[in-house]
């Protein structure tokens, strides 16, 4: 634990001096915000951290925050530390969220579809970045679980025929890693205020089942890592079983992880040596499927 947050230390003090650059999602668009409890004013956008020695792999991170802010310290840029250190460029996404108590102004698919311009943005930069395309991911933790986790099953193709440059880059990830993610949009698991967030208060029951992703897990679903807590009191443990299950049930390789403590939000794990284990046995994880 105390190699791991020295590292952490020391690599997020680069991170901050190393090669960054933020891009705008949507440079041609007007008046956008991302919004949500902390009113920020920023346009959505990404932020691409370039690994000091890289293997040409890269992952896409989605903090969490209850789509209603954004928790991109230790569910972001703590993450992109690790990540580079490891050798994988990181780029954090900073996606359109909403204020708890009000009228939602960024519905589904709103943050679907930051979260599909990123993943293709990235790929159509990779070459320039000295990344494979095919060798980009996805990490989400807690409602940035869920969003990741739509990433991961809401497919949209490749059109090398589309006008859009974007649009010839298909959206679906090499690999999904989600961190006590909200799975689930309907009871008895659901997170409320998730939900309630992403999808408004009056839901349609159809759209709260679709969007419940264990439900569109398919063959194109990518290797996905799971990891929970039992303890868990916010999102619990069964939104990661079940969509664990559905990956299991579609012959996709999974992993699932479910310690017997940690709660919600505990990023790296990096103040409990049991916890701290996690990232680690992404990076094995990864690199036995060669990425």
């Amino acid at each position: 634990m105390k190699n791991l947050l020295t590292a952490l230390l020391l690599t997020y003090g680069a991170l901050t001096a190393y090669a960054q650059e933020k891009i705008n999602l949507y440079p041609q668009a007007q008046d956008l915000h991302i919004g949500g409890r902390d009113k920020v004013a920023d346009a959505p956008y990404i932020t691409h951290y370039s690994a000091p020695q890289k293997n040409g792999s890269a992952v896409l991170i989605c903090p969490g925050g209850g789509y209603t802010f954004l928790a991109d310290g230790h569910e972001g840029t703590d993450i992109a530390a690790f990540f580079t250190n490891k050798g994988y460029d990181a780029i954090v996404l900073r996606y359109r969220v909403n204020v708890a108590g009000q009228t939602p102004q960024a519905h589904y698919p709103t943050q679907y579809n930051d979260v599909t311009t990123a993943m293709r943005l990235v790929k159509s930069k990779a070459a320039g970045w000295g990344l494979d395309p095919e060798k980009i991911g996805v990490i989400g933790f807690s409602a940035g679980g869920h969003l990741a986790s739509c990433l991961a099953t809401l497919i949209q193709p490749a059109n090398p025929q589309a006008g859009n440059e974007l649009e010839k880059w298909s959206t679906r990830p090499a690999f999904a890693i989600l961190v006590y993610p909200v799975i689930a949009m309907q009871p008895p698991y659901k997170h409320g205020g998730s939900a309630d967030m992403l999808l408004g208060a009056d839901t349609a029951t159809t759209l709260a089942d679709s969007l419940s992703t264990y439900n569109r897990v398919t063959a194109a679903t990518p290797p996905t890592m799971l990891i929970h807590a039992t303890d868990d009191n916010v999102v619990p443990v069964e939104n990661s079983l079940l969509f664990y299950d559905a990956l299991r049930r579609q012959h996709i390789s999974a992993t699932l992880h479910v310690y017997d403590h940690g709660g919600h939000g505990f990023g790296l794990g990096v103040k409990d040596p049991v916890l701290a284990s996690w990232p680690a046995l992404c990076i094995t994880w990864l690199q036995r499927m060669g990425i």
